[in-house]
């Protein structure tokens, strides 16, 4: 079985796990493509690096070359491209768009890892799918928007889709030798985000700097006023069902302050399975290239006798509308996810520059969400070839019209 589907562990392989496998990695400079890096650093007989790629962090990635001595690179910023190849004359640098997705359709590499910011990484994921790839995805943007054509691809290409996201992570661990039909329910937890104890009153004053102070995670920018929000987790939910092909009525959000279950999954049976660990990123990365192998590691060790009692409680709904917005998105379908997280990524960021307040991020969403086209609920078309790229391109320009029209609003 390939693609996202339930249980695909038990089908895994990656031919010779003692083989040499090298990487594709996509975002290479943001937080999880650094946590991946490192994971290659500490298993060099088991992972090389033959391709990076990244927005526009120069400096960083120039060190990440020198380092790691991919064959090629690309930036989406044709400057920064320029600059690359002046310092690194020895590496092929593409550029922009066309340039990250010929880096992502070359054959000679094992693993995709998809880890650019939003939307962006979607045409580079799809490039990957195509050829067949192992795509360990954390670029939850690329099945919020194209779960049903991507779930499409990867059962024409046999590419197999492995969740980086420690909760969706957790959920295919415990979903590890487990029959199809034996599930009730995934619950996906929720750290609550900086504000989860902060009046609903005081939320019109929230400033970045607050916003970018998660209790638990140390991820990138746009992430961490997601995770503020609870939208981070709306978009998991829709992820979830295009992972696990499970109902939106099936999966579940439970707030969790400790982040140490970092999910559940509750059997029809009764019985639950839990996944634990501290919350280091770099556990759910190893775990997406090496599976269905598990490597040694000296990571930091849960030690259940001092990590104090485990909370749990409903999401305020009211409090976090964003978490609700999502789900409604994902249970109307077509275009309306793709309308959702174009929207949401253009608050976040007038928000992160100071041009909104925290508050009203869901309304620009609601906005959005409420204008959507009379067909944006249509179904996409999946039996060929020709049906998947129309489809494709009916999101792109979704995803175009919503950004220009929430932009506008804004102002």
């Amino acid at each position: 079985m390939n693609g996202p589907v339930s249980f695909p562990v038990r089908h895994l392989s990656l031919h010779n796990s003692f083989l040499l496998k090298y990487l594709a990695l996509f975002g290479s400079t943001g937080s999880i493509g650094v946590n991946t890096l490192d994971v290659v650093r500490r298993q060099p007989d088991r992972f090389g690096i033959r391709y990076l790629a990244a927005n526009n962090s120069v400096d960083l990635l120039a060190q990440q070359i020198a380092e790691f001595r991919p064959e090629a690179v690309a930036v989406n910023n044709r400057e920064a491209a320029a600059l690359l190849r002046s310092k690194n004359p020895g590496c092929e640098v593409l550029d922009g768009d066309a340039g990250l997705k010929e880096l992502a359709s070359r054959a000679n590499y094992d693993i995709f890892v998809g880890a650019l910011v939003g939307f962006a990484g979607l045409a580079s994921t799809v490039e990957a799918v195509k050829q067949g790839k192992r795509v360990a995805l954390a670029n939850k943007e690329t099945l919020v928007v194209a779960g049903e054509l991507l779930s499409a691809l990867a059962h024409r290409s046999g590419s197999d889709i492995l969740p980086i996201d420690s909760e969706h992570s957790a959920i295919y661990q415990c979903l590890v030798g487990e029959p199809e039909n034996s599930i009730m329910r995934i619950i996906l937890t929720a750290s609550g985000g900086p504000f989860r104890l902060t009046p609903t009153e005081s939320f019109s004053g929230i400033t970045p700097e607050a916003a970018l102070r998660h209790p638990k995670w140390v991820m990138g920018r746009k992430i961490t006023i997601d995770s503020a929000t609870l939208m981070n987790k709306g978009l998991e939910v829709i992820e979830a069902k295009w992972l696990f092909h499970q109902p939106l009525e099936k999966i579940d959000v439970v707030v969790h302050p400790q982040s140490i279950i970092h999910s559940i999954v509750e059997f029809v049976d009764g019985s639950m399975k839990a996944q634990l660990g501290m919350p280091d990123m770099r556990l759910p990365i190893q775990y997406a290239l090496a599976a269905p192998d598990r490597i040694a590691e000296s990571y930091d060790r849960l030690d259940l006798l001092s990590c104090g009692p485990l909370e749990f409680a409903p999401p305020d709904l009211d409090k976090f509308p964003c978490l609700r917005l999502a789900r409604e998105s994902g249970m109307r379908g077509g275009l309306y996810p793709c309308i959702l997280n174009a929207s949401n990524e253009v608050a976040v960021h007038a928000f992160l520059e100071g041009r909104i307040k925290f508050t009203d991020i869901p309304e620009k969403i609601q906005w959005a969400t409420d204008r959507a086209p009379l067909d944006a609920a249509a179904p996409f078309g999946c039996g060929s070839d020709e049906e998947i790229a129309a489809g494709l391109e009916r999101i792109r320009q979704s995803d175009v019209e919503t950004r220009v029209a929430v932009s506008r609003l804004i102002g």
